[in-house]
């Protein structure tokens, strides 16, 4: 009989940090999709969709590249879409560097890079589903070396 209530006791310990999770709003959301083969074909554009629900604040959004370091360039250029709820998505070609002539920005280890690139910065007028799209529009296809590329959305404290 001991043994039940103490049982009890925990699953409703459990049941309050679960319902304690649920209503904690998450400010950050982050995700990376592999690259095959670390070959980025043009005819592949990764998606990536998050939930917006406070409309006031302000939001840094990211884009988040993985390289090695054999890729062949000190630059990017991404063909990124951005669709609001309702929206139909809007693509706009941009340029990131990802080296200078010191070497090889953002964070290194042995021959793999990461690089995080502010891509915009403001508020999200409406709430509900965004989406982004990014492809690669560089002279190569497929463009070889690229590992991972990502995006992430946080809100400004």
């Amino acid at each position: 009989m001991f043994y039940k209530s103490k049982m009890v006791n925990k699953l409703k310990y459990l049941a309050l940090l679960v319902f304690l999770y649920g209503c904690i709003e998450i400010n950050l959301f982050e995700k990376q999709v592999p690259i095959e083969g670390q070959s980025w074909s043009r005819s592949y554009t990764p998606e990536f969709s998050f939930e917006i629900r406070d409309t006031v604040s302000l939001y840094n959004v990211y884009i988040v590249i993985r390289h090695t370091d054999l890729y062949g360039y000190n630059n990017l250029w991404l063909n990124i879409g951005r669709q609001a709820p309702g929206d139909s998505m809007r693509f706009e070609k941009y340029n990131f560097a990802l080296a200078d002539a010191k070497g090889w920005e953002g964070a290194g280890m042995d021959d793999i890079f990461e690089v995080r690139k502010l891509f915009a910065t403001g508020t999200f007028r409406q709430a509900g589903t965004y989406k982004f799209a990014i492809a690669q529009i560089m002279r190569d296809d497929p463009l070889r070396y690229v590992m991972s590329v990502g995006l992430r959305v946080e809100r400004v404290e």
